[in-house]
């Protein structure tokens, strides 16, 4: 049999001919989009209408109707095709022989398929025991047979959907927010699950299913569009992929930018998130609304009963109370709402004012409100009056609440009214793994943070202010904390701050990863490392300032970026750099003597000719008093008899015992008289990457092996590397090797950022062996799958190297990285 498909063009009514169509259509450049998902689903209902009318022609009682996203026409290249089989329980030996002929060429072509056999009755009664197949037939979209038997079954499905509605949308709430805790935030993910994650086109369907129950409806305002987006990019995901999949990987995000037509995956991604944001806001939004409406349903019967049957003074609803929380502001049924005499278009502060009330008292913005107060709102003069400063001051500080108030603003433009420079952050990625949240959104969560310090520093404005701008410069080309310094000293001074704490809040924002990144990569008993520090920082406020930055920030950015030895070492500096300026100077690092038992440790490798080494654990006052000390590494000490290649057998030894290094300081004891001999001294910090320590034993018995040659270190870190192949499609940009300026006076530093794998280290120190330079000191530090190692290494002088010579140092070492 043949037929006319839907671009004029003959067709088989049979698996192939449709298959044919199915092909010309999805490979149409032309049509995309909604054009494309509709015609697919055109297309498809007509062969499975032929397949109908071939199996049961003239059928009566009996339909095929299609629900789900195939019921909303809503069909991606590799969707399932949800199908239920309607009948009216006559003939079911015929009914199962019609099955047959419709399910069979569905599976011959690889297509997936969701089906069922149902009478109205059972399909009812099995809604009403399933949530997720009630949704789906909200859904129901009559495609071939007795027309008759499917509108009923959609007229009683959607009547019994608006009846149980009071006892069925809590339990629809409670799926989407297990869901949302399983699958996580589609407007955060690096590789999204676009339909389950929260935002996604579940909760899209969701709110579809509210808007059907009639209690209360999702604001519509950019809704279908965004729903339209995430189409979109799924339909890209599948063509590109050849694959129904919904989870957009990293390794895809490129080729789905390309067939959509954008710039690159960090387009793509900006897109993603801001479909998802609009997504999450609306069923924020409507799930309050249902909330509310519940609530009062349930008090109505009793608040009758306590009035004796009768209504409220008036004749009419009892007036909703209204408690008065700042100028033009009250809260009425638990949110946040304009007063009736408030004129948002004669009163620039009124949004800034409503949003600090609003996260003081805990509670959310009212959209109608937030909508009101964006149609009249216009932009502030420039400077800020003192109170708009005031209040957005107060806004950053009221901690967790902050956070779900700046995004109602947000939502409608507003917060893009008051600072212009915040469209570049907004939903921008960042494709870094310690990274939790999309730029805009860190920035938020670190003012979150902040707050919490506001009581130990002297100027909680400036931190606030500085917190909420730090990363302001990603969305600029370049260095963001130079970048940012220079939007950061703009918005400062347009918010009303007089010069000096403009300066203050620029230098902030331009050193804001100075303490952490001197903390872990330089040698904090150099005195060039403390005084460049104090010179940046500039005066003892800022460093207290640029201190609560720097733990807001890193507590803000993921658990990987903070820890209490990270927390010690930076604290460390903040001593040493506020005592230098308080005039005092910073001990000079060759005055150090060795303790008693750095001694006894040397005595004993020179007498037993072999290594030695101890191991204890270091930890810090517990943060709670009835608390338990927090670890911060364990301290590894080594005493090894003056030879070639220390420094890369005990990183190998190290690393093929799992153990990250975090910092290591090597250096030549002088031995008492009357002891022959130069012994070189280790002190390490480690810490364990799974379990416990090896035993010191054991380490040392392999450590005497890899110094005399026994270990194949290389072998066996390669094996293991072998065995923990890395994850398809993820490439590594290349390691990069530097000089830094003028670091010390003691030693030449150099750099290395690269991708962190088992015995990164060894291979390091061994590249430096080669070179023919002493390292003094190292200071690893891990982010992500990213380590940045510096060395302190000097010449056979025991001098910094030439500079000519230090970049050639660093060259070669470059080159053995990357080979």
């Amino acid at each position: 049999m043949t037929r006319t498909d839907m671009h004029g063009h003959e067709q088989d009514s049979g698996p192939g001919g449709y298959a044919a169509a199915r092909l010309r259509l999805l490979n149409e450049k032309a049509r995309s989009g909604p054009p494309r998902r509709s015609a697919l689903a055109g297309l498809t209902d007509e062969w499975l209408a032929g397949l109908f009318a071939a199996g049961a022609p003239g059928a009566r009682g009996v339909s095929l109707v299609a629900v789900g996203g195939y019921g909303r026409a809503e069909l991606s290249p590799r969707s399932d095709l949800d199908l239920l089989l309607l009948h009216d329980g006559g003939d079911t030996e015929a009914v199962s022989k019609l099955a047959d002929r419709l399910w069979y060429p569905v599976w011959d072509l690889g297509l997936a398929l969701d089906h069922s056999v149902r009478t109205p009755a059972e399909a009812r009664r099995t809604a009403g025991e399933d949530l997720k197949v009630q949704l789906g037939l909200l859904d129901a979209r009559h495609i071939a047979g007795d027309l008759g038997l499917t509108t009923a079954l959609r007229t009683t499905v959607l009547a019994d959907w608006r009846n149980q509605a009071p006892k069925r949308l809590p339990a629809l709430r409670e799926l989407c927010e297990e869901r949302a805790a399983r699958q996580g935030e589609l407007q955060y993910l690096l590789e999204p699950d676009l339909k389950e994650a929260h935002g996604g086109l579940r909760d899209a369907t969701a709110l579809r299913a509210v808007a059907a129950s009639w209690l209360a409806d999702a604001p519509r305002e950019g809704l279908a569009e965004a729903r339209g987006r995430l189409l979109d990019v799924r339909d890209a995901l599948h063509l590109t992929t050849g694959r129904a999949t919904d989870r957009l990987a990293l390794q895809e995000q490129d080729q789905v930018a390309a067939e959509l037509g954008l710039l690159d995956a960090d387009a793509l991604l900006r897109q993603v998130y801001e479909a998802a944001r609009v997504i999450a806001y609306a069923g924020d939004v409507t799930w309050r609304e249902v909330g509310r409406v519940l609530r009062s349903r349930s008090v109505r019967p009793r608040l009758r009963a306590i009035l004796g049957g009768g209504r409220a003074l008036g004749g009419g609803k009892p007036a909703p109370e209204r408690s008065p929380l700042a100028e033009g502001v009250v809260e009425q049924d638990g949110e946040v709402v304009l007063a009736r005499a408030a004129r948002p278009d004669r009163d620039p502060v009124l949004p800034l004012r409503a949003a600090a009330a609003a996260a003081q008292a805990g509670l959310p913005l009212n959209l109608h409100a937030v909508r009101r107060m964006a149609a009249g709102a216009r932009a502030l003069p420039a400077p800020w009056p003192a109170e708009a400063r005031q209040q957005l001051i107060t806004l950053l500080g009221s901690g967790r609440p902050t956070v779900d108030v700046w995004e109602a603003l947000e939502a409608e433009g507003l917060i893009s009214l008051l600072l212009p420079d915040w469209d570049r952050v907004r939903c921008r990625p960042q494709r870094n793994a310690v990274h939790l949240w999309t730029v805009d959104r860190h920035l938020i969560e670190t003012a979150v943070r902040a707050s919490a310090f506001t009581r130990r520093v002297s100027r909680p404005d400036l931190l606030l202010v500085a917190a909420l701008l730090h990363d302001i410069g990603k969305g600029w080309p370049g260095d963001h904390s130079v970048a940012g310094e220079v939007i950061a000293r703009d918005v400062a001074a347009r918010i009303g701050f007089d010069a000096d704490d403009v300066t203050v809040v620029a230098t902030l924002v331009r050193h804001h990863l100075l303490l952490v990144e001197t903390a872990t990569r330089r040698d904090l008993d150099d005195p060039a490392t403390v005084r460049s520090v104090a010179e940046a920082v500039g005066s003892p406020g800022t460093l207290e300032l640029l201190h609560a930055l720097t733990e807001a920030d890193a507590l803000a950015t993921g658990p990987a970026a903070w820890s209490s030895w990270r927390a010690s070492l930076v604290a460390d500096l903040v001593k040493r750099v506020a005592a230098v300026l308080a005039g005092q100077a910073p001990p000079d690092p060759e005055e150090s003597a060795p303790t008693a038992q750095h001694e006894r440790l040397a005595l004993e490798a020179v007498a037993t000719g072999a290594p030695v080494l101890s191991l204890r654990a270091q930890t810090e006052p517990p943060a709670e008093p009835s608390g338990d000390p927090e670890p911060l590494g364990v301290e590894l000490l080594i005493a090894v008899p003056d030879q070639a290649g220390v420094l890369p057998a005990v990183a190998g030894v190290l690393a093929m015992h799992r153990l990250t290094v975090r910092t290591a300081e090597l250096r030549s004891l002088d031995l008492p008289d009357g002891v022959d001999g130069s012994v070189l001294l280790l002190d390490w910090r480690v810490a364990a990457e799974y379990g416990s320590l090896p035993q010191a034993a054991r380490l040392r018995a392999d450590l005497v092996r890899a110094l005399d040659g026994s270990l194949d270190i290389s072998g066996r870190l390669a094996e293991r590397d072998a065995a923990y192949p890395r994850r398809r499609g993820v490439v590594a940009p290349p390691p990069r090797v530097t000089v830094a300026p003028a670091a010390s006076r003691h030693a030449t530093v150099i750099e290395v950022r690269a991708q962190d794998a088992p015995g990164l280290l060894f291979r390091i120190g061994r590249a430096l062996e080669d070179a023919g330079v002493s390292v003094r000191s190292a200071h690893a530090g891990t982010l992500g799958a990213n380590a940045v190692d510096a060395f302190y290494v000097t010449g056979t002088e025991g001098l910094p190297l030439p500079d000519e010579e230090a970049v050639s140092v660093a060259r070669k070492l470059e080159e053995t990285l990357r080979a």
